[in-house]
């Protein structure tokens, strides 16, 4: 091995800094947003040992996991820290130094944990050991055989010493392969012709277009001047004749790669040794990936080229250090490998802006292959997550008609359609991308003949057809047929439980939740989900123990938190209270912004009489929602209930600036203004205004007579109150009221006195408005916004939501003042009896 000074060192990494700086201002794109953003294994509340059961995106090894494991550049690093402790394995006597090979073996199990074919290093390391550390050459090697076989001598110390260190390295490699088989649980990889369409080809297209390959791969090694982050569908068209004379580039990198060698195999010298390791290093890793002996999710990936690029930069080196001493051409070869690295430094730096995003990304891809339509797919998908509809379905369409038999652009076209609002064209779409699917064919397993995802297309086609109330049934048809042709299809379950819970057929979506759970036993949306039809079958207990195994698997888990904390609220219960009111605070630390949590924290200190803090969740409820109706009112209410009936006014001023409409402000406000303001004008206004709204409402009816009462005409308060009656013909305070009334005109005309143009002065408690404490204080109207059965389709932004039912304390307080309001009628009788 060779010593690297100090100075190289600081060359290549400042090489390294100098090329790939700028890319430390992209965002995540691509593979990046699967196996990064929405992979679950990276969340701090996973355990670990999920990252040795999932694949690379967070998928369970026994369900489509491809070829592309884990990450290229952490099994390179592996691969060759594997290689370099193998180097140190033979000691300075020849002999063998076994902790180097126990090290390489832990290594190679990394690398290939890391991607699978890091476990080629084993070939690099054989080959290193048999050519380079032992010193034969392939005559030499087939000499030693040959003199074995017959018997003319027998094994020599030091090939038995190789064969020992080889065979070590051998069995652990097949302990790998079996451990990988059984995670896998011997189950091959998914692929569909548009991963690969060499893959589904007949012969002889198939073996030749797979050897082309080849040359197409060494090509990006010589000249990268044309990348492209995705070479699958029909990137790179089929070889399809022996005519075709693509195949001479196939049979020229043979005869290149066959005389390189030919050479390295048959002499010793140290020139020969590079070599041989240099095409060890370009073959070997690539072989997995070559689709010569398996079929692999792709047809050319740059990403394999990693460790195959460091053995051609070794042949590269190696060419240049013989050249550049050789007189003639020494200041050439330094101007030309000068020339190299200043190109190829500046190609890195302005192809890591295409990395920018997924827009630039993926255009950048278009200007070398517009046959991919994977790629218009991509850009499309980049602008619809940009909410520009418009331009990605245009990119969609074109997807279309590049790959007319693509399933998953005949499902962007539908999705966009219906973003769109055009339900129509969306529903067309669907329909094609349903006509493209294969057919399920008795006794043959459906995943092996289609990619999983592409199943989404009857979810997408319910989910478009269930907005229409009629066609229900229909929708529910196709959740049925996703599921009969893949049974673990968890989405399918989830969509059909929501479609369930909307038909109010709450027993079979909670057996449709229940059997997702048997699939995704650690997901906390679907608990959410089921705790969401519990109670829409009148289970708050079980609702309450469902949205407590959410929380135990996502602690942050903003629906589960919220509505809980809302189910406890409403169970009116103390005891829940205190935990209640822990869950809306860790709500709104999730989401500073959204009202409804404040103005909940508001409803749990008014239950608690801790009015201070009722006030501050108020407010800041309202400071966050301008004209927050439930908060303003509820806020006035407790005003109201403190005796600060002034500092209840401008609020409930602010509320019917927003929400005139708004029956019981009207007649909050019209009570402080007759009773504590002694406004009676103003408080008539209030009524009136309710009257027009709702003739028939009995409250703002009473409301008014009593203020005809206090302005003097009992005439007209008495043919009120008889109006009252006449509309609530049980309601006990207004035949009392009604009664006092006629009692009092009858004494007046009895003693010669005007029953109207004189104020009536009698006790202040005589005919009194009914407030708003009589009732219920107010509640939000939306009860089930917020509480929608998957919280993947529920818009988090909610509207105002339900709060809470009567309390047990409240329907206590209410009695209370209702039997107070009764005592102090029949006190008043009897005082007009005794006039």
């Amino acid at each position: 091995m060779a010593v690297v000074s100090w100075k190289e060192i600081l060359f290549l990494t400042g090489l390294v800094v100098g090329c790939y700086w700028n890319s430390l201002s992209c965002g995540f794109v691509f593979d990046d947003v699967s196996a990064i953003l929405d992979n679950k294994d990276l969340r701090p509340t996973t355990p670990i040992r999920n990252l040795f059961l999932n694949d690379f995106w967070g998928t369970p090894m026994a369900e489509v996991t491809g070829v592309v494991g884990r990450a290229e550049l952490l099994s390179s690093i592996f691969l060759l820290a594997a290689f370099l402790a193998y180097t140190k394995s033979t000691g300075t006597d020849h002999s063998i130094v076994w902790a180097p090979i126990a090290l390489t073996v832990v290594l190679v199990a990394a690398a290939t944990l890391c991607k699978e074919q890091g476990i080629t290093v084993v070939g690099i390391c054989c080959v290193h050991e048999v050519f380079v550390a032992q010193g034969f050459t392939l005559p030499m090697l087939l000499d030693t055989l040959r003199q074995v076989l017959q018997g003319k001598d027998g094994f020599p110390y030091a090939v038995l010493q190789t064969l020992l260190k080889l065979i070590v390295l051998v069995i652990s490699t097949l302990l790998l392969v079996i451990i990988r088989v059984q995670v896998i649980q011997s189950q091959l990889p998914v692929f569909t012709r548009f991963d690969n369409p060499a893959a589904v080809s007949p012969t002889p297209s198939r073996q030749l277009t797979f050897n082309f390959l080849l040359p197409v791969n060494a090509w990006l090694l010589l000249n990268p001047s044309e990348l492209c982050c995705d070479w699958t569908m029909g990137t790179i068209p089929l070889v399809e004749s022996l005519l075709d004379f693509r195949n001479l580039a196939t049979l020229m990198l043979y005869t290149f790669l066959g005389l390189l060698a030919h050479h390295s195999l048959r002499y010793r010298h140290t020139s020969a040794k590079t070599v041989i390791m240099a095409l060890s290093l370009i073959v070997l890793p690539f072989v997995p990936a070559s689709n010569l002996f398996f079929p692999v999710g792709f047809v050319v990936a740059e990403r394999v080229l990693y460790v195959p690029s460091m053995g051609f930069c070794v042949l590269i080196a190696h060419g240049f250090k013989i050249v550049s001493h050789t007189g003639p051409l020494k200041k050439i070869s330094w101007l030309m490998i000068g020339v190299l690295l200043t190109t190829h430094a500046v190609k890195t730096f302005n192809r890591n802006w295409d990395w920018e995003s997924e827009y630039t990304l993926f255009t950048s891809a278009l200007k070398v292959n517009k046959n991919n339509a994977k790629l218009w797919n991509n850009v499309g998908h980049a602008l619809e997550n940009q909410n520009n509809y418009a331009m990605a379905l245009r990119y969609f369409l074109q997807a279309t008609h590049v790959q007319p038999d693509d399933i998953g652009a005949h499902m962007n076209v539908g999705r966009t359609y219906k973003n769109l609002n055009r339900s129509k064209e969306a529903e067309e779409a669907y329909l094609v991308a349903k006509s493209l699917m294969p057919q399920v064919i008795p006794g043959k397993k459906y995943a092996t003949r289609v990619a999983p995802n592409h199943l989404n297309v009857y979810i997408n086609l319910a989910n478009l057809i269930r907005a229409n109330n009629s066609r229900l049934e229909e929708a529910d048809q196709l959740y049925r047929q996703a599921i009969s042709m893949r049974p673990d299809f968890k989405q399918a379950y989830i969509s059909r439980g929501e479609l369930l819970l909307k038909m109010n057929k709450l027993s079979e979506a909670r057996d449709a939740y229940l059997r997702a759970l048997e699939l995704d036993g650690t997901n906390a949306d679907l608990w959410y989900n089921l705790a969401i039809v519990n109670i829409e079958m009148k289970d708050p207990s079980e609702a309450l123990k469902n949205f407590n195994h959410a929380l135990e698997l996502n602690p942050r888990h903003k629906l589960a938190l919220f509505n809980s904390a809302l189910l406890m609220q409403e169970l009116g219960e103390p005891k829940f209270w205190p935990e209640a009111n822990r869950r809306f605070l860790t709500y709104v630390e999730e989401e500073p912004d959204d009202a409804n949590g404040y103005f909940n924290l508001g409803m749990l200190a008014m239950d608690a009489a801790e009015n201070a803090a009722a006030e501050h969740w108020m407010r800041k409820a309202i400071g966050l929602q301008a004209g927050f109706r439930s908060a303003l009112f509820n806020l006035a209410l407790l005003y109201s209930q403190s005796k600060r009936e002034v500092d209840a006014l401008p609020v409930l001023d602010e509320l019917l600036h927003h929400h005139p409409e708004h029956i019981k402000g009207l007649i909050l406000k019209g009570d402080i203004l007759m009773n504590h303001k002694k406004d009676t004008k103003g408080a008539k206004v209030c009524f009136e205004r309710i009257l027009r709204m709702d003739p028939t409402n009995v409250q703002g009816k009473h409301n008014l007579c009593v203020v005809y009462f206090e302005e003097r005409d009992l005439p007209r308060a008495e043919r009120c109150l008889e109006e009252t009656l006449a509309l609530a013909p049980n309601e006990e305070y207004v035949r009392r009221h009604l009664s006092i009334v006629r009692s009092k005109m009858a004494a007046m005309s009895a003693a010669g006195q005007p029953i109207s143009g004189e104020r009536v002065r009698t006790s202040d408690e005589e005919v009194k408005p009914q407030g708003v404490n009589e009732g219920a204080e107010e509640v939000a109207e939306s009860e089930k916004e917020g509480r929608g059965a998957d919280p993947k389709s529920v818009d988090s932004r909610q509207t105002e939501q339900q709060t809470r039912g009567k309390s047990t304390k409240e329907i206590k307080d209410i009695e209370e003042k209702r039997a107070a309001a009764l005592k102090r009628l029949e006190e008043i009788e009897r005082i007009l009896s005794g006039d």
